[in-house]
């Protein structure tokens, strides 16, 4: 993180004379609002659900572990121009990159979970600190709106018309939830253990609710249970309701043939 400070240097200070001010979590007038730079298009589609406009991802969207990603020069070019710094507490070099950049970008955690009760809080919040209130207020309607119908056409494709029973990573309880099916048992993010893969077995789940971004293979191989990937990071577009559809799409899909 030395190094990539003073690689930095001239960088900063071509950068010390840019009219558009900012830092400090103040907007200065800008005519589109705050300059946010978001660790991953996780956070970033955070942002931009609470009506950022202005929003820099730093780690690929390619990359499937974002605690394992190695900063860039240019990386802390972007957060010299920030605003706010979206990061999440299992990302370590939030912070480091912030002060070697020598920013005075707020730094702002963000609790990264697809619970629909939980977004709705986090883009309020968001929506607050960024002074974007009416976009944030006009992207959860637009959310309550096709969460409730995804969650309605999944629960009219219950097998046998009955709530799915479902172990799920504890990263992807939230799908769970979304298609009303019965959680009887969580795994990870450690891999599963002897013990508990007997434990889980025994529950008989008709599902199993991967998470793609930690998976450990097959979890329970021979309890008959079904498999789905559930992807919880959205893609370049920085886009959070086309993760709640294709989740849909793939528990659907395997409550079909369940």
């Amino acid at each position: 993180m030395i190094a990539l400070s003073a690689v930095l240097a001239l960088t900063a200070a071509g950068c010390s004379d840019d009219s558009s001010g900012g830092g400090s979590g103040d907007s200065g007038g800008k005519k589109d609002g705050p300059v946010v730079v978001a660790t991953t298009t996780w956070e970033g589609a955070f942002a931009k659900a609470a009506g950022a406009k202005d929003v820099t991802v730093l780690v690929p969207p390619s990359t499937q572990h974002a605690p394992d990603y190695d900063p860039k020069p240019s990386d802390l070019a972007a957060v010299t121009k920030a605003d706010f710094v979206l990061y999440a507490p299992f990302e370590p070099y939030a912070g480091k990159i912030k002060d070697a950049a020598g920013s005075k970008a707020d730094l702002v955690r963000v609790n990264l979970d697809n619970d629909a009760a939980k977004v709705r809080d986090e883009v309020a919040r968001l929506g607050e600190l960024f002074g974007t209130e009416v976009a944030a207020a006009n992207w959860r309607r637009t959310f309550d709106r096709e969460y409730a119908r995804l969650s309605a056409d999944l629960k009219a494709s219950w097998p046998g018309g009955k709530s799915p029973a479902v172990v799920s990573q504890v990263f992807t309880t939230w799908s769970a939830r979304m298609a009303g099916a019965r959680t009887v048992g969580t795994y990870g993010p450690e891999a599963v253990t002897a013990s508990q893969l007997a434990g889980l077995s025994a529950k008989k789940p008709a599902l199993v609710l991967d998470n793609a971004h930690m998976s450990t293979g097959k979890v329970l191989p021979d309890s008959g249970a079904q498999q789905v990937k559930i992807v919880n990071y959205p893609g370049k577009d920085m886009d959070l309701l086309p993760v709640y559809r294709e989740a849909a799409e793939q528990l659907k899909k395997a409550m079909k043939s369940a």
